[in-house]
This record gives C-alpha cells, sequence and structure tokens, in this order.
C-alpha cells in the first residue's frame, strides 16, 4: 500500500489506479460483519433494498407484507458495535401502506426527498420521505412485479413498469400518468432496467424468454432482441430463436459503464452482452441455482478491477468476476433464502436481505499489521524518473 501511495505522490502511477487495487481488494475480503446490525422491522422475506446515490447513507427495504423501512447507515454511536437504526417505516397500520408484497423500492436518483415503490397490488407509489406519504400513486391492471427510473436522465422523468401485462408501461413523473406503452413482449414483463450510459434505452426481460431493448423515442418497435445464438440459426430450433434464456428472464443488471448487459433465467444461467451490438460474449458462469417465480435482485460492483457480479444462490450470496465467469467465493450469512442485494461503492460494502427477515451488511476485512520494514520493501529498487532527479550542482563541484 505504501509503495503505491509513493508512485502516486510522485507521478509514476496513474492516481485511479490506487483506488481500483484498494475497491478491488476490499470487494475480495468481504465477510459478514458480527458487530453491526440491522434493526429488526420487518417480520416477513425481504425482497428489495435500495441505497440512495447521494449520499450513499440511506437504504429503503421493502417486505413481502408491503412494510417498507429507511435506515440509516451511518454509525451515529461511534462504537465498535452498534446498530443500523430504522428512521421510520410505513407499517402495516400506515393508512397508505401496500396491501400485499412489495417487489421494488427506489431513491428518486438526485435527491433523497423522494422515493418509489412498487407491489403485488397493482399499484407504483411516488412517496414524499419527508412526511412519509404518497405524493402520486399509479395503477395498473395486473401485478407490479419490477419499475425503474433512470439514474441519468435529465430530459425526461419516466418510470418504466414490468407487469403481468405483456406491455411496458412508461409513467411521467411530470404528467402523472402513463405516457406511453411499449408492446413486444408475449407474456409477464420481470424485470427492466434503463441503461446507465444513454438515457433514452431501456431493457426488459420477460417469461417468453426474450430481453428486449428499446429506444423509447421511437414508436414503431424495439431497436433488437438478444439472442443467445448470434444469429447462428443452424444451432438454434425455430423455438429458440432470438431468445435469451431457455426459460423466463427475470433478471437484469447493466454494468455500471453502461457498455454490458447482464441477464439471469430459469435455465439455471446467468449471461453477459455487449449493450451496444446486442452480442451474447459466450462468457460461462457455470450452473446458477434460479427458480423464482418473480423478480431476481442481482448488482454489480463500481471502480473495481476486474468488476464483480453479486448473485442470490439459495440461502447465500454467489460472487463473480463479469468478465471472466470465474466464481471467486460465497457469501453465506442467510437461513433462508437471499432474495436481493445492493451495492455500496463508496465503502465497498454489500447489504442483502432473504425470507429470514434478516437483512445482513457484508463489509471488506480489516487489514492484516504489517511488518516494520514493510516501507522499505514497498518502494521501487530502480532510480526514479529523471524529471524528478535533483540536477542541480554546488558550485565547489
Amino acid at each position: 500500500m505504501l509503495g503505491f501511495l509513493w508512485a502516486r505522490q510522485v507521478g509514476l502511477d496513474d492516481p485511479l489506479r490506487l483506488r481500483r487495487i484498494e475497491s478491488t481488494r476490499r470487494v475480495l475480503s468481504l465477510e459478514l460483519n458480527k458487530d453491526r446490525d440491522m434493526e429488526r422491522i420487518h417480520v416477513s422475506g425481504i425482497n428489495t433494498l435500495d441505497i440512495e446515490p447521494v449520499e450513499g447513507r440511506y437504504m429503503l427495504s421493502g417486505g413481502s407484507d408491503g412494510v417498507i423501512v429507511l435506515y440509516d447507515l451511518e454509525n451515529l454511536s461511534r462504537q465498535p458495535n452498534y446498530t443500523c437504526r430504522a428512521l421510520c417505516s410505513v407499517g402495516r397500520n400506515h393508512p397508505d401502506v401496500h396491501k400485499y408484497s412489495v417487489e421494488t423500492v427506489q431513491w428518486y436518483p438526485h435527491d433523497t426527498g423522494m422515493f418509489t415503490s412498487s407491489s403485488f397490488d397493482k399499484t407504483l407509489k411516488i412517496w414524499d420521505t419527508n412526511i412519509l406519504q404518497p405524493a402520486d400513486v399509479f395503477h395498473f391492471e395486473g401485478t407490479v412485479y419490477s419499475h425503474h427510473m433512470s439514474p441519468i436522465a435529465t430530459k425526461h422523468c419516466l418510470i418504466a413498469v414490468g407487469t403481468r401485462s405483456p406491455k411496458v408501461q412508461l409513467c411521467d413523473l411530470k404528467s402523472g400518468s402513463c405516457s406511453h406503452i411499449l408492446q413486444g413482449h408475449r407474456q409477464e414483463v420481470l424485470a427492466v432496467s434503463w441503461s446507465p450510459r444513454h438515457e433514452y434505452i431501456l431493457a426488459t426481460a420477460s417469461a417468453d424468454s426474450k430481453v428486449k431493448l428499446w429506444d423509447v423515442r421511437r414508436a414503431s418497435g424495439c431497436l433488437s432482441t438478444l439472442d443467445q445464438h448470434n444469429g447462428e440459426k443452424s444451432k438454434a430450433s425455430a423455438e429458440a430463436a432470438n431468445t435469451a434464456h431457455n426459460g423466463r428472464v427475470n433478471g437484469l443488471c447493466y454494468t455500471n459503464d453502461g457498455l454490458h448487459l447482464l441477464t439471469i433465467g430459469t435455465d439455471d444461467r446467468m449471461r453477459l452482452w455487449n449493450s451496444s451490438t446486442g452480442e451474447n460474449t459466450l462468457v460461462n458462469y457455470g450452473k446458477i441455482c434460479n427458480e423464482s417465480r418473480k423478480g431476481v435482485k442481482f448488482t454489480v460492483s463500481y471502480g473495481c478491477n476486474p468488476e464483480f457480479a453479486f448473485v442470490p444462490c439459495d440461502s447465500t450470496i454467489a460472487v463473480y468476476t463479469v468478465f471472466t465467469g470465474e466464481l471467486v467465493t460465497v457469501l453465506r450469512g442467510h437461513y433462508n433464502a437471499v432474495d436481493c442485494c445492493v451495492f455500496q461503492p463508496n465503502f465497498q460494502e454489500l447489504y442483502s436481505g432473504g425470507k429470514d427477515c434478516n437483512i445482513l451488511a457484508w463489509i471488506p476485512a480489516l487489514r492484516d499489521p504489517f511488518p516494520a520494514n514493510i516501507y522499505e520493501k514497498c518502494l521501487p529498487v530502480e532510480r526514479l524518473h529523471q524529471a524528478y532527479e535533483d540536477a542541480w550542482s554546488s558550485s565547489d563541484e
């Protein structure tokens, strides 16, 4: 570490290299934090988590009982052992609580004063965080499986919603109504995700085994339908042509640069796609157990080299390298199936929720103490670059 700091200080290293190396080390050393507890409010399974991107301090959780809880992740007590307190919650006695399971919660990307939630009660609610009351409610004809707001959009305020209907609904926060509909899927839409790179590009996953990419400015239809065989129809039957998986596709996640898209299906496979060309990169992650009848909430790291994917798998979380498919480690701590996980990029922490009603915090392990002579060992043995050498000579010489 000291060697990296020295090399950065004198200009021999890219300033971002140290950050990437340390972020990667921290992710690879994730372990269950036994000193940090989450105040237990949920009495049933936890389906969804989201950490606000403004400060990275506040986290939302949504449960299968319809309850929504807002946590403060900061250690206000300054003690080694502490509990992350629930600041407030939309409990069963709240007049505007969801009647059935909450499937997705998401903070408004630019302000902690608002968040959204969707539920099996066929509604999408826009909440005012300060008064904990709905500012708007959107009603749908079928069960709502997933919704998502663009993390980068500045020219629109659209929320994409996936429901039991094969039509993808786009709700406009400005007008308070459904602006338009995207038609192309044949069965229910289980997952939706906006691109973090292009604000008008949307990915949708359906029970019809297909993943579609849309430019919501176009009325003519989707941009492309991802094909696991990359167009080689000779290797695919007519039924398998233009399918992303050989089963229901219930998980979507873009890499943070938006250049690639990860998908998960009930064929026990995860696939990595080039989001620009729609090409299946053919990375082999092995078998990933997935028997969920609804959406799978998985996530990816940020600022690491390589990047990692965190995937719920039964009662564990499997950690894969995104671009090689290597299974790096398996995080064990839950007593029942894990339903969701969310990554905190500021400190490289991971939070997970499951059917055991627990939210667990996974944090990087502390470094081992350095030997006394570690500083000398870390320093490069070669001479300094000529630009940093002292070229002055004394008058005596």
